[in-house]
């Protein structure tokens, strides 16, 4: 099995590392690519679904990515300890009618020996918003490194 840097134990620099990846990635609206991040038998739940595997993840990936469009995600480390991480997170999106929405939640993130995430609890909540008031504005793809991330935007 290969290993999936950085690894358990984590410090707060290594945990915050493991956080912009997963935002980097999950950024990329790439479905198989985000999936090689969890384990063959990961398990979730995110809002009602709970996926379990990476073929399960890659389909819920590809509806979620199919409906919320232009996709732009911040994360940002809340919590650590040993193999498990904790994060806040919100992402702006729309849908097919043009409606705008930011997202706002919590991830509970737990990590195999091999870096790979084994487990991830998700609570989300949406708030419509008029395209005015959006915050993310970069391409789509990952976030530059000199854009704010939630505390310095507010959020």
């Amino acid at each position: 099995m290969t290993d999936r840097p950085p690894l358990p134990p984590f410090t707060r620099e290594t945990a915050a590392q493991k956080v912009r990846g997963a935002e980097d990635a999950w950024n990329m609206r790439d479905p198989e690519r985000v999936a090689l991040a969890y384990t063959e038998d990961s398990r979730w739940r995110n809002r009602a679904e709970f996926p379990v595997g990476r073929a399960q993840i890659v389909e819920f990936l590809k509806r979620k990515w199919n409906r919320e469009l232009d996709y732009r995600l911040i994360k940002e480390l809340w919590a650590f300890d040993n193999n498990r991480i904790a994060v806040r997170f919100a992402y702006e999106f729309h849908d097919d009618s043009g409606q705008w929405y930011r997202a706002y939640g919590n991830e509970n993130w737990e990590f195999d020996a091999h870096g790979l995430m084994a487990v991830r609890h998700a609570s989300i909540n949406d708030m419509r918003i008029a395209e005015s008031d959006r915050k993310y504005h970069w391409p789509l793809g990952p976030r530059p490194k000199d854009h704010p991330g939630l505390s310095d935007l507010g959020l």
